[in-house]
């Protein structure tokens, strides 16, 4: 999955499969999640958003799926 560097204190690189509804995250320490049946909205809004770190930690963190890559 091709990720889009950001601008992010923990969080290096952002990634979404719009047919899956797959998030991928890469965060400083190199460490890869993917997060599930994430609606593509809430991906750009992540993308959009003026804390990347914040949204991720309040909109995505602990409510989608995940697996560690």
């Amino acid at each position: 999955m091709h990720r889009i560097p950001v601008v992010s204190s923990n969080i290096a690189e952002i990634g979404y499969d719009e047919v899956s509804a797959t998030l991928e995250v890469m965060f400083s320490d190199g460490r890869v999640y993917q997060y599930f049946d994430v609606p593509k909205g809430t991906y750009e809004q992540l993308m959009c958003a003026s804390s990347v770190g914040q949204f991720f930690n309040t909109q995505i963190r602990g409510i989608y799926r995940f697996a560690r890559t």
